[in-house]
């Protein structure tokens, strides 16, 4: 798949926006040049290497070293775009451990430039912490942005594209990724209406589908988004139960963002959930009572079972 092109005024130089106050209404210093900021965050493609921008570019370009979760596939990217800067590791295992002299490298002049292996850093990716302490250190940043997959499949989807909530990827094993869903379902009783969107791993797609169809309702409309920008683009879209039985019998491959559209209005209120569980504690235990409860109004365990503890109480002093 091609990429698309950008229009002229978008691939105007920053020194010509500089000039063009018709551009940026509050007007641009030179403060916005990358140089000008310690920290820069830069958005990388997430398939399609036709989507990384001049600025990005330039401001790896300027950067006296770039911290990458992978150094091989920065590599790739680098020399694709002509570039020649110092690379360094910053992942999920060593970034804890980093931040204290990167801050202090931060202070001391260095520029420092962040890249994840593909999307916006951040966002299910490193980056986080050296943010947060790049803030409380009082260290310039700003973000070059660009390609997301999170939101290349919500625009791709046909579900509403707003509000949506970015979940990251769900549990990997089924009990904590149907708790997980099921307190996103208990928000929802409680207001949320929302498009969800998560990354999931393509060998545990089918299933997280069919906890998804457990926990949410096999007819809630959903959508995978694969291998987006790439060759093989594809989304399918149909209600959760049929995405799931799809996947069971045909494996997916590449990199998957999963969208589940936002719940119906729903007549559901603490009233109703009190009434299943007076009427399940006269004939049953507190804890099955609210093992049975939440399991039918789709609401996390430990929820319903303090509730239940507390009509259990009152149901005693009434006796």
């Amino acid at each position: 798949m091609s990429s698309s092109s950008s229009s002229s005024e978008n691939n105007r130089s920053d020194a010509q926006c500089d000039r063009d106050p018709a551009i940026h209404s509050e007007g641009r210093s030179p403060s916005h040049a990358p140089r000008a900021f310690s920290l820069t965050l830069v958005a990388t493609p997430i398939g399609n290497l036709g989507d990384f921008s001049p600025r990005a570019v330039q401001a790896l370009a300027a950067a006296d070293v770039v911290l990458c979760e992978d150094t091989r596939t920065t590599a790739r990217l680098l020399i694709e775009n002509g570039i020649s800067v110092r690379t360094e590791a910053l992942h999920e295992h060593n970034e804890r451990q980093r931040v204290p002299a990167l801050i202090e490298r931060l202070q001391n002049g260095t520029h420092i430039a962040v890249v994840s292996d593909a999307g916006m850093p951040l966002l299910s990716d490193p980056g986080y912490r050296l943010v947060r302490a790049a803030i409380d250190a009082g260290v310039s940043l700003t973000v070059i942005p660009g390609p997301n997959a999170a939101l290349t499949a919500l625009v791709l989807s046909g579900l509403p594209p707003h509000p949506f909530m970015f979940v990251g990827f769900p549990p990997p094993r089924s009990a904590a990724r149907k708790e997980s869903f099921a307190k996103l379902h208990a928000a929802e009783r409680a207001g949320l209406s929302a498009t969800l969107i998560w990354h999931e791993a393509p060998h545990r797609l089918a299933e997280t589908l069919a906890d998804m169809a457990e926990i949410f309702g096999p007819t809630r409309p959903a959508a995978v988004a694969r291998e987006l920008t790439k060759r093989f683009e594809e989304v399918k879209r149909a209600s959760v139960a049929e995405l799931a039985a799809f996947y069971a019998e045909n494996p997916p491959r590449g990199e998957i963002t999963l969208l589940l559209g936002p719940a119906e209005e729903t007549e559901t209120t603490q009233d109703d959930l009190d009434t299943t569980l007076r009427t399940l504690l006269e004939t049953h235990s507190v804890k099955d009572a609210a093992s049975l409860a939440a399991t039918a109004a789709g609401l996390p365990r430990r929820t319903v079972y303090a509730r239940a503890l507390e009509l259990a109480a009152e149901r005693k002093k009434e006796g």
